[in-house]
């Protein structure tokens, strides 16, 4: 994997991907490379007229790019219901679904329009429906991969049952910690489901170091008029530890394409502290492989969202669920 780089993503033609947040940072590096390998891109993500534009950059980059824009907002269990039932009325399949998008260190408490912590909210359990919603067409794809960003704060994080939605204490780094760690377990439990049901799906996770991009400020931003010391902070280090947001979107574009990736694991950058550097397999911390908390995070997620993945296996063609 040394010296990996967008140059080495196989052909992509014919095949589908769906991104979540890709109009910005790493989510839009991945969803520009994607379509400049010959993917069918499809961008899911809020701010429809930065979508627009989004959508004119890589038709810009990459002459006869097919790239087209949803509407979705993760913090509204409504938006992600259409979302996945406009996706699934209009896609035949889905050969790859990449759960990028997030928020990072809000200052303050604040709640999605269903109640959950935003950054649990957004982070995770908005991509917990998504995905459940579109597995029947995820497994209907092509050697099909579902890849998770997670980050490194995983390994600080712990899931809270007691307080899930830090109603009692919160703490913005802890409750972003929280939701990046769940967000890995996700990947993790879902490629153990998958090898058990017998499915033709991988699920993968991966992290971007530190790379520089807008979740350095949009997050700690929300509530305030200005810039923390904490991010100012952290723009002083950012040239002597970060990478670019292209360089922190090939551990993502790795995972999604490579033909040496494997599922139930995570890639990351290879340089000091996993902070930069070419795509490889990144650290796991112990407490984030319990698989009893995989199990009872899901099962949480499946009682907060409504949806149950018995009620998605038993309407899948038997072929889908065979060994």
């Amino acid at each position: 994997m040394a010296d990996w780089t967008a140059r080495n993503i196989p052909d992509q033609t014919g095949r589908i991907a769906v991104i979540t947040g890709a109009t910005s940072g790493i989510g839009y590096e991945t969803a520009k490379a994607l379509a400049g390998a010959g993917a069918r891109v499809i961008i899911a993500s809020r701010n429809v007229e930065k979508g627009g534009r989004v959508l004119a950059d890589i038709r810009a980059a990459h002459a006869g790019a097919e790239v087209s824009f949803e509407p979705l907002d993760l913090s509204s269990l409504a938006s992600v219901a259409n979302c996945a039932a406009r996706l699934t009325a209009s896609l035949p399949r889905i050969d790859l679904l990449i759960n990028n998008a997030g928020v990072m260190a809000i200052p303050t408490r604040h709640a999605t329009k269903d109640g959950f912590e935003m950054q649990l909210g957004a982070n995770y359990i908005g991509h917990f429906a998504l995905n459940l919603r579109l597995l029947p067409k995820i497994l209907l794809g092509h050697a099909p991969r579902v890849v998770t960003v997670s980050s490194l704060a995983h390994r600080s994080g712990k899931i809270n049952f007691d307080d899930l939605q830090c109603e009692t204490r919160y703490g913005y780094w802890s409750a972003y910690a929280q939701s990046k760690l769940a967000t890995l377990m996700f990947s993790l439990e879902l490629d153990r489901i998958s090898r058990a049901e017998g499915w033709n799906l991988m699920s993968l996770a991966a992290h971007p170091g530190f790379a520089a991009t807008g979740l350095q400020s949009t997050g700690p931003r929300m509530g305030r008029s200005g810039p923390s010391w904490r991010e100012r902070f952290g723009t002083m280090l950012q040239p002597l530890l970060s990478q670019t947001a292209a360089a922190g979107a090939l551990p993502t574009l790795f995972a999604a394409t490579s033909p040496d990736a494997t599922g139930g694991v995570m890639y990351g950058p290879d340089g000091f502290y996993e902070l930069r550097g070419s795509p490889r397999l990144a650290k796991i911390v112990p407490a984030a492989q319990d698989r009893m908390v995989w199990r009872k995070l899901w099962q949480v997620s499946e009682d907060l969202t409504g949806l149950a993945l018995d009620t998605v296996t038993e309407a899948l063609p038997e072929r889908k669920r065979q060994p």
